[in-house]
């Protein structure tokens, strides 16, 4: 695929997830460390699923909510485990809508347990479609 959108859109869900990575690897003691990852992770999630409609759309496949983009890339088998994901929304979903100091720390740990199939995902959506891109130049 020779797409600069879709190079682009995977190129900032990787700078999303490295400055992810690195929020948490900050001590949580502070609440703005706490606040900061929060907002990142739902950077991260907001990314995710606009790629993926990006992709979506590239393979024929219509999808209007981030909750169908998610399924159809599970059904794409893009990601392995559509719960989680769909559970990543969900918190993505009630922190950006209300703060509870409990629920964000909550979260917080769901975000460290996250991060592994997070980058997974980016890893292979990068190998699916951006080496593919350097092949079809040769």
């Amino acid at each position: 695929m020779n797409d600069p959108k879709t190079r682009q859109s995977l190129e900032n869900l990787a700078n999303a997830l490295r400055r992810l990575s690195e929020a948490l690897q900050e001590p949580v003691e502070n609440s703005l460390i706490v606040d900061g990852t929060i907002q990142r992770f739902e950077f991260v999630i907001e990314l995710f699923w606009k790629t993926f409609m990006r992709l979506l759309v590239y393979e024929g496949i219509q999808v209007t909510t981030p909750r169908e983009a998610l399924s159809s890339a599970f059904q794409s088998r893009w990601i392995d485990d559509e719960a989680a994901w769909l559970q990543m929304l969900e918190d993505r979903n009630q922190t950006s809508h209300l703060y509870d100091e409990a629920a964000a720390r909550r979260i917080y740990g769901h975000i460290k347990d996250y991060f592994p199939e997070l980058a997974r995902t980016h890893r292979f959506l990068a190998e699916q479609y951006l080496t593919s891109s350097e092949s079809e130049k040769s």
